[in-house]
């Protein structure tokens, strides 16, 4: 029998199988995340005819080399792109992830973990984060029960974000407001008995919504002097006031609200700085250029020299009606220049940086996924709540995962072992980005090319047995 023939097998073997690593590219060049496979050959054998010797110094023969007959070609490596980037299909759903880099999605099915590149997630029935095609869980790490705003990194755990008590975000009291703009003594409204009115707007720890209406009084015959007044404290629901709510004897029900400055109210009597029969309001002085307030000892002390005080802070006291706590607001950013007579002052939940300006009970309205796999819920509210992240792995030698089918690897003996932890995508370099999916990386013009050499291979393997079988043809016809 002649070598050739099998030599011939062979190279067919290896091409045809060299034209499976191909379909199965073309057959996924819409496939997400796909990663293409490129096939590369090595020869099989050789049968030694004749070793090779050396040169005899005796004869002054030279050496001769090997004779070897080769017997024909075998598979050397099937090699996976895995760290070729495919292209951004963009989707606009928000469970939609990319990654950029090496790194995988971590993913479970309950016992044992695997990796992928598809980024195409949905939240199932019970809230968890899962792959859309298989429903296996993806894996990320949980909120610090101590610190809400961090993260807790442990061992991955399915990413359940869809919970009841992520549904909502609770209510807050406002625990800080701002008062801010120009006092003008020539204000038409500062001058008359009503006042300029300040209205506050802040909650209670429920989440309802209340008006504390103030009113800004200039002083006669004083330049330098006001007085700010708690007229009423109004609910928003119900329109009723909370300041004067009595029982049948004819007592509060409750502690009324109150306005103090260091600790006192300012009743304003006769002898006092201020006018007559004005009570819980406080003394608002820009004698030394700035906006305080005096304490009660203060205020009625016409002698007293008012440069030297620097309270600019006064308190709402409500911390005596059931769910309420007292407010502390800043008047440090109004000022007392001269406006055209035009007064600008206006009240403000929160200090200037937007703390303790209080919420009423948030919706959730929507889900971001950062691109360092932070997930955050925003509430219709103005909140937004950190609810997981989702953890990365990548391996010391990524193309040696196995492939497991549903666009799913495992790890190997040859790729690395997976800690159990993840880590944080960014820490590599990468990013994962929402509302967009990996493409395959197959590239459809280098696959046909490679369907070309491999047709002509193929072809010219097909010949090598064509012609041998003529040649035993002419062999077996030599008797005739």
């Amino acid at each position: 029998m002649m070598r050739s023939l099998f030599s011939g097998v062979a190279g067919l073997r290896t091409h045809q199988a060299r034209m499976d690593v191909i379909g199965n590219n073309i057959a996924n060049v819409n496939t997400t995340a796909y990663k293409s496979q490129s096939m590369t050959f090595a020869d099989l054998m050789y049968q030694t005819t004749q070793a090779a010797s050396g040169a005899n110094p005796t004869t002054g023969v030279a050496g001769t080399n090997a004779r070897q007959i080769g017997l024909g070609s075998k598979t050397s490596a099937i090699k996976t792109n895995i760290s070729g980037q495919g292209s951004a299909q963009n989707t606009n759903d928000p469970f939609d992830i990319m990654i950029s880099g090496d790194a995988f999605f971590v993913v479970s099915n309950g016992s044992e973990n695997f990796f992928t590149r598809d980024g195409s997630f949905y939240i199932d029935g019970k809230g968890n984060l899962a792959m859309t095609s298989t429903g296996y869980n993806v894996m990320g790490w949980g909120v610090d029960p101590e610190n809400p705003n961090n993260i807790q990194k442990a061992r991955v755990q399915a990413l359940k974000i869809m919970t009841e008590e992520n549904m909502t975000y609770p209510p807050e009291a406002t625990s800080l407001a701002t008062v801010g703009g120009l006092v003008d003594k020539n204000d038409p409204d500062i001058n008359n008995d009503d006042g300029r009115i300040l209205d506050l707007e802040f909650f209670d720890n429920q989440g309802y919504k209340y008006t504390a209406r103030m009113s800004v009084h200039a002083i006669d015959g004083d330049t330098g002097q006001f007085y700010v007044k708690l007229d009423d404290v109004i609910s928003e629901s119900t329109g009723r006031s909370i300041m004067y709510e009595l029982d049948n004897d004819g007592n509060y029900t409750t502690d009324p609200p109150t306005l103090t400055a260091n600790g006192n109210a300012i009743t304003f009597g006769d002898g006092a700085t201020g006018p007559t029969g004005v009570d819980n309001a406080v003394l608002l002085n820009y004698r030394n250029g700035k906006g305080t307030f005096q304490s009660i000892g203060e205020a009625h002390n016409p002698d007293k020299d008012y440069t030297t005080v620097g309270n600019r802070t006064v308190t709402l006291g409500l911390s005596g009606i059931p769910n309420f706590g007292d407010i502390e607001i800043d008047f440090s950013a109004t000022s007392n220049y001269d406006n055209n007579g035009v007064a600008t002052i206006s009240a403000y939940a929160g200090d200037q940086s937007g703390l303790g300006e209080g919420r009423r009970e948030g919706e959730l309205s929507g889900v971001s996924i950062q691109r360092d796999g932070k997930i955050y819920a925003s509430y219709d509210n103005g909140q937004r709540k950190l609810l997981g992240q989702i953890a990365s792995a990548t391996f010391a030698n990524p193309s040696g995962l196995s492939k497991e089918g549903d666009n799913l690897y495992s790890a190997t003996l040859n790729s690395g072992d997976f800690d159990g932890i993840g880590e944080d995508i960014t820490a590599g370099g990468g990013k994962m980005e929402s509302g967009v999916l990996e493409m395959s990386n197959v590239d459809l013009a280098s696959e046909f090319t490679e369907m070309i050499t491999t047709q002509r291979g193929f072809q010219a393997n097909s010949r090598i047995i064509t012609v041998s079988d003529t040649l035993l043809e002419e062999l077996t016809n030599l008797k005739r």
